[in-house]
């Protein structure tokens, strides 16, 4: 089973960017990069090598689903484990983010107390 560690983040509002990095960095002890868009995701994911990516569903200009897909073409990130984070959770919305490859998908607003754990949870579940 492969460590989760390094957790690339593509969010583009500042004030969640900062909960989550006390979230993951300072409860969960995770290296982060926070990407503010698909773009800036683009441009450096590779370089950065996450263990696993967490995506915001609706940013401007490129989404999580299209971030999503190009970074499915970068051949290092292909098999990156990804997780959408979004206010959007109706069942429907859930298998549609799942269809795309997500592994799962973390309601929004999160609880800073315990998104480290929900990452965790949710990794070694799909590890096993």
């Amino acid at each position: 089973m492969s460590k989760l560690e390094k957790i690339l983040y593509v969010e583009d509002e500042p004030d969640i960017q900062a909960v989550a990095r006390i979230a993951l960095e300072n409860v969960g002890g995770f290296t982060l990069d926070i990407c503010s868009s698909g773009q800036d995701a683009l441009n450096r994911a590779e370089s950065f090598a996450p263990d696993l990516i967490l995506l915001d569903v609706m940013m401007p200009g490129m989404d999580g689903p299209s971030t999503l897909k190009a970074l499915r073409g970068i051949p290092a990130l292909a098999k990156t484990p990804v997780m959408f984070m979004t206010a959007k959770v109706q069942p429907h919305e859930i298998e549609h983010f799942k269809s795309l490859g997500a592994l799962d998908v973390i309601p929004k607003p999160f609880d800073p107390m315990t998104l480290s754990d929900t990452v965790r949870k949710v990794w070694n579940t799909a590890q096993q």
